[in-house]
């Protein structure tokens, strides 16, 4: 069997009220077509593993965003991946109601087609999955702190993918809240500096 993370229960809770049904309806999803996916949060955001990423939902202000992470090399027979701009909107678009969604048996179809490239092992392009990797959501509540100290702001644009990775993921797999905006400060507070979370281990 799978697993549930709590995180991605308080992600759901924290999120908009139109957002709601519809992540919870996803999370069903991926759960009844992969048994075996495991939930986890990267980047700020709920994924769901199965022998490596399979795929990942988010929310923001105004809509949700869905995502295979092979979307690119999956089979389409209903012409519905948007794989165009799944950078920016994820693979339907911008979903702002469950009706913007696959009807349920489509949905599990993509599914458990998703989890079997997995099983068969089968892997992105390098190219493709380069692309897809600098693929990085920030967090709003990092992005409206960040925006308010334009020296730490203009150090975070400038850094190389990999820095701002680091940054990220260092906030958003901190436990509690306290930890949180502990973290967020010690962040803005190295940028300020034009320092890198890890700059002491750094060669100069």
């Amino acid at each position: 069997m799978g697993k549930r993370d709590t995180r991605v229960d308080a992600y759901i809770e924290k999120s908009q009220d139109f957002a709601k049904p519809i992540l919870n309806y996803i999370r069903e999803i991926v759960h009844k077509g992969c048994p075996e996916a495991e939930e986890t949060i990267k980047w700020g955001f709920p994924h769901f593993d199965y022998k490596g990423m399979m795929c990942s939902m988010a929310a923001f202000k105004h809509h949700c965003a869905f995502s295979f992470w092979k979307g690119s090399i999956m089979k389409d027979p209903e012409k519905i991946l948007d794989v165009e701009r799944e950078n920016a909107m994820g693979h339907f678009g911008r979903i702002t109601s469950r009706m913007n969604l696959p009807k349920s048996k489509i949905f599990v179809h993509y599914v458990k087609e998703a989890a079997k490239l997995n099983d068969d092992g089968i892997k992105l392009p390098a190219k493709m999955k380069s692309i897809v990797a600098k693929d990085l959501v920030i967090p709003d509540y990092f992005m409206n702190k960040l925006k308010k100290n334009k020296k730490a702001s203009a150090a975070f644009n400038d850094f190389s993918y990999s820095h701002k990775k680091e940054y990220l993921a260092w906030i958003t797999e901190a436990k509690t809240d306290t930890t949180k905006e502990k973290r967020i400060l010690k962040t803005i507070e190295l940028l300020e500096e034009g320092k890198s979370l890890n700059w002491k281990y750094e060669k100069k």
